[in-house]
């Protein structure tokens, strides 16, 4: 039993390696997220520190994955996701994936609100795309102002600066979904000429 033991926690290191890897997150950033010191973090990676609890659940909290995904626990047979809501800032995100890498699907859901907010557009590395379930979403992307109602949807490259909010005093729900830089949807569709 502790062959089996020793082999698992052996396992961790490269397994968080790969995750910090394929977040596009360095020691010094995860760092600071989890409030693990630099030198810790990169002795775990090696394999020269065995993990504890209290350094795995910082980690897997960072990297939005269940504790049993970074100890390598064999799969239940389970298909079924079982999203834990994050709130940011009073926007309720619920992940929709469970898989570091790749794309990653989000509800969110952003509160009724009185404010009338100053867009703050962001840039990174990345394509995204939304489909408005409920409400009036506000999208700003690059120079342009836009309002999505329910059903519309919006595909762009991260690159372009961006920002969402409501676009009036009601809630809105919307359903976003991440992709690494150009990995993009691609519909299926006929053209009919008029």
């Amino acid at each position: 039993m502790s062959d089996e033991f020793d082999a698992v926690l052996d396992a961790v290191g490269p397994r968080l390696r790969e995750l910090r890897r394929r977040s596009g997150a360095t020691l010094t950033a995860l760092s600071e997220t989890t409030g693990i010191p630099v030198s810790t973090l990169s002795r775990l990676e090696s394999g020269h520190r065995k993990p504890g609890l209290e350094l795995l659940l910082p980690l897997a909290r960072a990297y939005q994955v269940p504790l049993d995904e970074l100890v390598g626990a064999p799969a239940s047979g389970d298909p079924r996701v079982y999203p834990r809501p994050i709130v940011r800032n009073g926007m309720t995100v619920i992940p929709l994936t469970r898989k570091p890498g790749g794309l990653q699907a989000f509800k969110q859901i952003l509160p009724a609100s009185s404010d009338e907010l100053e867009p703050e557009t962001r840039s990174h590395e990345g394509y995204h795309w939304l489909y408005v379930l409920n409400g009036r979403l506000r999208l700003v992307l690059g120079d342009q102002d836009l309002v999505l109602t329910a059903g519309e949807v919006a595909e762009f490259d991260t690159h372009l600066p961006h920002w969402f909010g409501n676009a009036d005093s009601r809630p809105v729900e919307y359903l976003s979904i991440l992709g690494p830089q150009g990995e993009r949807f691609h519909l299926r569709a006929r053209y009919r000429r008029s």
